[in-house]
């Protein structure tokens, strides 16, 4: 763990969300196609997923692929998933000897069936990992999961294994993709945009938000710490007043 961070003090966040932002940006300003950007994006990933290891982050989760990214020019989200399928191809093995566990969540019926069954393997050989956990979310929305949840639960109700009085915040909880996940602390979105764009809406009801100009693929260990030492300036009171007015 990096000196001047330690999670047990409160100053590493147990989970970190990223939105990444700015892979066509930061093609565009280059003269570049914007798969020279997302590809570079692979590259912050990488780094990203080291830093975090490093400073001690438990859980790290990031927005890879909405639904909405489906809309895209077929191109696009053609070279998007030859990307993905070569990071679950190429990086697995690392991933594993770091002690690094994948989680992929979202909507997986869109995907083609090779890549399904990368993602299966890559979850299987690294679920018995502890260092960190990636949670990467693909052809997901938050709507779209809530909507999922609600569904779920009235099928409980109506196979009578859940009476309607039952239905809480916990129970609504555990329908969705991240049940066994702990709620984000921090929520980073990089490229200056300052939105949600539809992503964990349940799970960052309370977390800390910090929106970064700089574009993804530039996106550094350093970027990291910032926003980590942004969020230790932050008093969290989850709702609750603290002292008088």
């Amino acid at each position: 763990m990096v000196e001047g961070f330690a999670r047990r003090d409160g100053m590493v966040p147990t989970h970190v969300a990223i939105i990444m932002d700015g892979n066509g940006r930061w093609a565009k300003a280059r003269g570049l196609p914007r798969t020279a950007g997302h590809r570079k994006g692979v590259e912050a990933v990488r780094r990203t997923v080291k830093a975090a290891r490093e400073l001690g982050i438990g859980y790290l989760t990031l927005f890879s692929f909405s639904s909405e990214n489906w809309a895209r020019p077929d191109g696009e989200v053609s070279d998007l998933m030859q990307l993905l399928r070569f990071y679950l191809r190429s990086e697995i093995a690392d991933l594993h000897k770091s002690g690094v566990r994948l989680r992929v969540i979202g909507d997986r019926s869109r995907l083609a069936p090779d890549i399904i069954k990368l993602i299966d393997n890559a979850e299987a050989v690294t679920g018995g990992n502890t260092n960190l956990t990636l949670v990467v979310a693909l052809s997901y929305g938050a709507r779209q999961e809530l909507v999922l949840a609600a569904r779920r639960l009235a099928e409980q109700v109506a196979a009578g294994q859940l009476e309607p009085r039952e239905i809480d915040e916990s129970a609504l909880a555990a329908c969705l993709h991240t049940a066994d996940i702990p709620d984000p602390d921090l929520l980073i979105r990089t490229s200056g945009e300052q939105r949600l764009s539809n992503f964990l809406l349940w799970q960052s009801a309370y977390a800390e938000l910090v929106f970064l100009d700089t574009l993804w693929p530039d996106f550094s260990k350093r970027d990291l710490e910032d926003a980590i030492k942004e969020f230790h300036r932050r008093e969290r009171r989850y709702g609750a007043s603290v002292g008088t007015v």
